[in-house]
């Protein structure tokens, strides 16, 4: 049996847009989100905002227009104190490996 490798990505054609917009399985809320832009929390503190271009069953994704958050919590062993430091940086393509992922959420759809 041949295992598909391709990324499902946007741009669907007008034939492909009558499709169910119904989630069923955890992977269309994925589906019914490409090209619009999602919030990913990854693993290590990493959060990340973009517009999500592809994405496969791993969910590997593929990202545009992303501003990554890094939150570091630093713990200061002699008087317990933490300090948070957070740190932002933008980038126009990001590959995100889906084994990273702890957690991607859809746009807020109002209706």
């Amino acid at each position: 049996r041949q295992q598909n490798k391709t990324l499902t990505s946007g741009g669907m054609d007008d034939d492909n847009k009558s499709a169910s917009q119904t989630v069923e399985k955890p992977l269309d809320l994925i589906r019914l989100s490409l090209d619009e832009r999602v919030y990913v929390k990854c693993r290590a503190g990493r959060e990340l905002r973009g517009v999500l271009h592809a994405y496969d069953p791993h969910l590997n994704m593929v990202l545009g227009d992303v501003e990554e958050t890094i939150t570091k919590v630093e713990i200061n062993e002699e008087t317990l104190e933490e300090t948070t430091h957070t740190a932002k940086r933008k980038i126009p393509l990001l590959f995100v490996r889906g084994d990273g992922i702890i957690m991607a959420c859809p746009p807020l759809r109002v209706g």
